[in-house]
């Protein structure tokens, strides 16, 4: 009996030993999925300005994306651009489905050769009715015929003459239906309302074009040069006047400076909306909001969409 005790004691020791190594395997495991966090692309960029405003921007095409839409929802029958291609004003982008415009329009077109036959009748009974009244006044003595039958005619004829305005009218209206049929179709086609270059495509032939869908059937824009719309902080906003030189750093290649040519500063505040995803960032914060042009680099590619940060010479560098 006195081994028992003994037993327990050296049990509980190897027990123990047991969990730690168990405790080490499983720490061991738990290190070995976590993602590494990457080391940064390069050392960050120095100062550039002897007094400057730090900022963070998003390259665009110039003159601002143009989300293209559509002026109707429908079904979309053909997409006629990919990404990449380079379009001129007015070329055709995407067709909406118009089969049921071109079934209304076939009605109408019909309606117009009714509206002709109509128009020709009314002439007839106008010739008919003129004549009429022609031959009873060509009679050389008016006694001969009755005063009443006299006015019957010429009534006859006033009658004719505005039914033929009438059908006139009637003929003219359903012309301008055909027209107005025909351009709800050449409406359908979506064209591109300036020169540039398809950065997105985001919708197929057979899907559903809405003109509530957040997101835009198709982005234009000027790739021969570029914008840069910079957030400045409205904290920061003070120290922006005039128009201030500007540099910008990409994000991938901080040591490499683009200079920037001042464009243009919209004199509305609003939200923050472009993040760089920074844990020091703030985001419940308004931005004033800078616009600077870029000329394409001919070595390095930039891309739309892409962020950069941005040193804006403060006005206190420009002080004498």
């Amino acid at each position: 009996m006195k081994f028992v005790p003994v037993i327990i004691r050296y049990g509980t020791f190897a027990l123990a030993i047991a969990g730690v190594f168990s405790m080490t395997s499983v720490m061991q495991i738990i290190h070995g999925q976590e993602t590494k966090i990457p080391p940064p692309p390069g050392k960050p960029h120095g100062r550039v300005y002897e007094s400057e405003v730090g900022a963070t921007g998003i390259l665009e095409a110039l003159g601002d994306n143009v989300a293209i839409g559509v002026p109707v929802p429908g079904l979309v029958s053909e997409v006629k651009v990919k990404v990449s291609q380079k379009v001129k004003k007015d070329a055709p982008l995407l067709i909406l489905d118009d089969r049921e415009l071109r079934a209304t329009l076939l009605r109408q077109k019909a309606a117009i050769l009714v509206s002709e036959a109509k128009l020709e009748v009314s002439r007839a009974q106008l010739g008919k009715a003129q004549d009429m009244l022609d031959r009873l006044k060509a009679v050389t003595d008016q006694r001969a015929i009755s005063q009443d039958d006299l006015k019957n005619r010429a009534s006859d004829v006033a009658v004719a003459k505005a039914e033929l305005s009438a059908a006139d009218a009637q003929l003219q209206s359903a012309k301008a239906d055909v027209q107005q049929t025909e351009l709800l179709i050449e409406r359908l086609t979506v064209r591109a309302p300036r020169d540039g270059t398809i950065l997105q495509v985001n919708i197929r032939a057979g899907e559903y074009a809405s003109i509530q869908n957040k997101q835009a059937a198709l982005i234009l824009g000027d790739l021969d040069s570029f914008q840069v719309r910079v957030d400045v902080d409205e904290q920061n906003a003070k120290r922006i006047q005039g128009k201030p030189a500007a540099t910008a750093f990409l994000k991938s290649d901080p040591q490499t400076p683009y200079e920037l040519e001042f464009d243009r500063i919209e004199p509305f505040v609003i939200p923050k909306v472009s993040l760089t995803g920074a844990s020091t960032e703030r985001v419940d914060t308004r931005v004033l909001q800078v616009i600077y042009r870029l000329k394409r680099p001919d070595q390095t590619p930039l891309y739309v969409g892409q962020q950069v940060d941005v040193l804006i010479q403060d006005e206190k560098d420009l002080s004498p």
